[in-house]
């Protein structure tokens, strides 16, 4: 591995909890220093897809997760410096509360931040709240003191008089204030589930534009970009271990409104071995690109299902696919198009492309959510059988097999235990499980391979006819 340091000025928002305000503020904040003329490198710290969408939005730049349970803690240097390439400045939102992760804080914000010698904002949601807000802010601050935060948010108050009730005692500790923002009730994100509606199905601008009027008036911008300059240079290992290119292979990647779940690492991964990567919509398209696999991310089909379910040609499309037995991949949303059917929460059943013997429908809990360890329980297009890799799962839907003996996919074992997962078979592998490639690209090199085998069986069968 090559070592090389960089510095790059950069920042994590970090929240004393879920549901601060740091996701508005944080896009807010990114869309106000582009408009300063900076180039803006944007991440999220944790598995979620839909907050890096608005920050995408904010900074006219891809966001990237920063996950080490998904990817590996040794990759994330790597992964954050290849994505800062040509920024002036790195924005990362963390997760939930400073501390809040996987088993042990894996993958918490502190993790990340500790990783990357990042310094930490943190905002608080001070509404209801007085000198007890500045009582739990320094809770932070004495909590793992090597963490404590370079400046502190008061968000939503709802005076001048409110931030200073709270400012006053904290600064007395020496804590830096670097902001006091106003409760404004507009100034928030649509939430669906447990998190926001992805910017793909909504125009954020009018929110982001906000934010960052906000940011611009009551953020204390050049402090803020003097500690996110004096930062430790980070140390870099280079060299993601891929095996031999595979040239000439293209993979249709569905993308549209109701599939916008991807970790933009995972499909560089598949171009840095070889594939091309052509995009099509199973909403607005009525036929397949000429491809020699397919991979079905996630999203929130539920909320199209008239669209998919009407769009009867591109379903026979993809059923024409399976049929020739070229490889097929789907997560979570895509393992929901490809059953039988889905019914809403309405109660209203919808026929899908029904690949999968199985039904789904939506129900009002959340039924699955943390990090996995997958066992893969027969040879699959992505693991051979025993093989592991961890990955995330989350959702709100249920599955129920119309077969007996119904071929599961994988056994995840998490938290709560394990759980039987997925459904296979010779060209198909579909479960909810949400996989990050840089952390597993021996899956994207078996997936690729399997296409590249399965084209030219295809080809020489033609050839004998």
């Amino acid at each position: 591995m090559r070592e090389k340091l960089r510095n790059i000025p950069r920042l994590v928002i970090a929240g004393t909890q879920s549901g601060v305000g740091k996701t508005t503020l944080t896009a807010g904040l990114i869309r106000t220093l582009r408009d300063q003329g900076l180039v803006v490198q944007p991440f999220k710290v944790g598995p979620d897809y839909i907050d890096p969408s608005f920050h995408s939005q904010a900074a006219g730049r891809q966001a990237h997760n920063l996950d080490s349970w998904l990817v590996g803690s040794e990759q994330i240097p790597e992964l954050f410096a290849s994505a800062c390439e040509g920024a002036d400045i790195a924005i990362i939102e963390g997760v939930m509360g400073l501390f809040d992760g996987g088993k042990d804080g894996r993958s918490s914000t502190a993790e990340i931040a500790r990783i990357l010698k990042a310094p930490i904002l943190l905002v608080h949601n001070c509404q209801s709240a007085g000198e007890s807000a500045g009582v739990s802010i320094l809770g932070f601050y004495n909590y793992q003191p090597d963490l404590a935060p370079a400046g502190v948010i008061l968000n939503r108050l709802g005076s001048t008089t409110h931030g200073e009730m709270i400012r006053t005692p904290l600064e007395e500790r020496g804590v830096l204030v670097l902001a006091e923002v106003p409760r404004k009730p507009q100034l928030g994100l649509e939430e669906r589930h447990l998190g926001l509606v992805p910017a793909a199905e909504e125009n954020p601008e009018p929110i982001i534009e906000e934010a960052a009027k906000v940011v611009r008036e009551h953020f204390k911008l050049d402090e803020i970009l003097k500690i996110a300059k004096n930062v430790e240079e980070l140390t870099v290992f280079s060299g993601v271990s891929l095996g031999k290119k595979i040239e000439g292979i293209k993979i249709g990647i569905a993308k549209d409104e109701a599939f916008s779940f991807e970790y933009p690492a995972s499909f560089e991964i598949l171009e840095k071995l070889g594939a091309q990567l052509i995009y099509f919509s199973p909403i607005h398209d009525s036929i397949l690109p000429q491809v020699d696999g397919l991979i079905f991310g996630g999203g929130f089909p539920e909320l199209f299902l008239p669209e998919l379910s009407k769009n009867t040609e591109m379903i026979e499309a993809i059923r024409n696919f399976q049929q020739e037995k070229r490889p097929i991949w789907a997560e979570c949303g895509g393992f929901l198009y490809l059953c039988e059917s889905l019914t809403d929460l309405t109660g209203e059943e919808f026929p899908l492309v029904g690949l999968i013997p199985a039904k789904t429908e939506m129900t009002g809990k959340l039924q699955a959510i943390g990090y996995v360890k997958a066992t893969a329980l027969a040879d699959l297009l992505l693991l051979e059988k025993g093989q592991t890799a961890q990955g995330h799962h989350f959702h709100f839907s249920q599955m129920k097999p119309l077969i007996e003996d119904f071929p599961w996919a994988f056994s995840l074992v998490g938290r709560k235990g394990e759980v039987l997962d997925g459904y296979y078979q010779e060209s198909l592998t579909a479960s909810y499980l949400h996989i990050h490639l840089l952390g597993n690209p021996q899956i994207g090199e078996r997936f690729l391979r399997i296409c590249e085998e399965r084209r030219e069986s295809i080809a020489l069968g033609s050839g004998e006819k």
